[in-house]
């Protein structure tokens, strides 16, 4: 009886990400596909190719980005935020999801770094993520900083913690930023269990 509780559970384990990530890829192109629709119908009338919501988001998104790429076009971008970035608790939120977005865009290779932060003499090591190299522009002692800012994530929800170390602390780790949070999301545990 086990061994069959044992097998469910890892038929389970198995089968639910799996699904999820269907099931929601699922949910976003009939989204897509059907905002498509209502966009083109009226122009090309019954005639309609499947996948072209795909291929319209995808080519809109690019649009997109190479327009912010455009110095006007960014500052004009800032005035139209500036409801969000100023407005109390709309701030907090669009501020906060803005920086985590913006933290895995493309930068340069040492400002998305996975580090092992170990404190001399502790034997004791976390993974983190390094988001500063220095502190030049904050304001006060803050500023006057000569270390790194390393961002803790704690496993099985989003959040984390943000510490200043010096920078003997932390050894870079070939690892994605990507790769890493993934790993913290799920505590570091072991996805390829031996058989028994």
């Amino acid at each position: 009886m086990k061994r069959l509780y044992s097998y469910f559970f890892r038929g389970l384990i198995t089968f639910l990400p799996l699904a999820l990530t269907v099931y929601l890829l699922y949910v976003f192109v009939v989204w897509v596909e059907s905002l498509a629709m209502r966009m083109v119908r009226p122009i090309t009338g019954d005639f309609y190719l499947p996948g072209l919501g795909i291929v319209l988001g995808a080519a809109l998104i690019l649009a997109l980005g190479v327009l912010v790429s455009q110095r006007y076009v960014a500052k004009a971008l800032s005035w139209l935020e500036l409801p969000f970035t100023n407005l109390p608790v709309i701030k907090s939120v669009y501020s906060s999801l803005k920086n985590f977005a913006d933290y895995f865009a493309p930068h340069e290779k040492d400002s998305q770094q996975v580090v092992l932060l170990r404190k001399p003499g502790d034997e004791m090591s976390i993974v983190g993520l390094v988001t500063r190299q220095n502190f030049d522009g904050l304001p006060g002692a803050l500023g006057q900083l000569d270390q790194v800012a390393v961002y803790l994530p704690m496993g099985y929800m989003i959040g984390g913690y943000t510490v200043f170390v010096p920078r003997t602390w932390i050894t870079p780790i070939e690892m994605s930023v990507e790769e890493a949070m993934r790993s913290s999301l799920i505590a570091w545990m072991a996805s390829n269990r031996k058989p028994e």
